[in-house]
């Protein structure tokens, strides 16, 4: 369903009052985004002087009270604690009576269905899982950033219409996702997003190190432009040395990185051998090269205290690009 498509009326959850519990970076900025839709938040629980900090910010006037008492108070209750901690919190809510009939429970998590709210569920509450497939600064631009955000959502059939209804509201996209596939699309996400600003840091400390002053401002548009192609073109944008078959170039690489940044090499042959077998699998490595490049691979794993020996390939028709 786009986000231009406005729901029924009819299908649109009545304004609610909303609380939140775990007021870290997710929770406040997605009841100020219900509330600019006009939804109520009412109450929110918080720990951590931070936690505090953010909510006061991103809901002035909001008091911030125990977790039992935000269910008291709200009929729509964010859940946005770390997902080791979703099931003791609804399972202990739920054995303290705090959970009522007709609550809407809508947890964060992206690794969890509804089944981690079956506890609550029990006890007549309505369970959602609504996650944002979006990084959050704990900022008021994260309620800028919703818009167009894709969510991954799971809930009961005869809810689905006001899960969708609260997405679009949100600003987001509703994206389906069934109970049993909830971890493997958690998996991906934290495959794409979090190992991402891993190898962009990286990346950029070896820039430093190589002399360069401003890395960020290297990296921004080769990055964005890699990015876009992948986004576009999925293994078709595959390019650089490995997807060429340099394999001179790459135990060039492996030879500089055990010199200058050792910690480096294992993610960076794990991460080449995995571009390798995409580029084979799809053309764009010409088996003739692929051997020379995989016994590079396959030597730079054996021999960790030396770089591996091998000549040049041809470089091709690519041989001036920068990645």
């Amino acid at each position: 369903m786009s986000t231009s498509q406005q729901p029924d009326p009819r299908d649109r959850p009545a304004r609610l009052t909303v609380g939140v519990v775990g007021a870290g970076r997710v929770g406040p900025a997605l009841a100020a985004s219900l509330q600019l839709a006009g939804h109520r938040p009412v109450a929110a629980s918080g720990v951590s002087d931070a936690s505090r900090r953010r909510a006061g910010h991103l809901l002035p006037g909001v008091p911030l009270v125990p977790p039992a008492e935000v269910l008291r108070r709200a009929d729509l209750v964010l859940l946005t604690v770390p997902d080791d901690a979703l099931p003791a919190l609804v399972a202990g809510l739920a054995e303290t009576g705090a959970v009522r009939p007709g609550h809407l429970l809508v947890h964060t998590s992206g690794r969890y269905g509804t089944r981690v709210l079956d506890p609550a569920r029990r006890a007549g509450a309505l369970p959602l899982a609504l996650h944002p497939a979006m990084t959050f600064t704990g900022t008021p631009v994260d309620v800028q950033r919703l818009a167009g955000c894709s969510f991954g959502v799971t809930a009961p059939e005869e809810l689905r219409m006001a899960a969708e209804a609260l997405v679009i509201e949100m600003g987001g996209e509703p994206e389906w996702i069934a109970e049993e596939m909830r971890p493997l699309y958690h998996a991906a996400l934290a495959l794409g997003a979090n190992h991402l600003v891993t190898l962009v840091a990286q990346s950029m400390e070896l820039l430093r190190a190589a002399g360069v002053t401003a890395p960020d401002r290297m990296l921004g548009p080769l990055l964005g432009a890699a990015l876009d192609n992948a986004l576009r073109s999925g293994d078709a944008a595959l390019t650089g040395p490995v997807a060429r078959g340099d394999a001179g170039t790459v135990a060039a690489h492996v030879d500089e990185l055990r010199r200058h940044a050792p910690q480096t090499v294992a993610g960076y042959l794990a991460m080449a051998r995995a571009t390798a077998d995409r580029a084979l699998a799809h053309g764009l490595l010409k088996p003739e090269l692929a051997e020379d490049l995989l016994d590079v691979l396959a030597e730079g794993t054996a021999r960790p205290g030396g770089a591996p020996g091998h000549g040049g390939t041809d470089a091709g028709e690519d041989e001036g690009d920068a990645r």
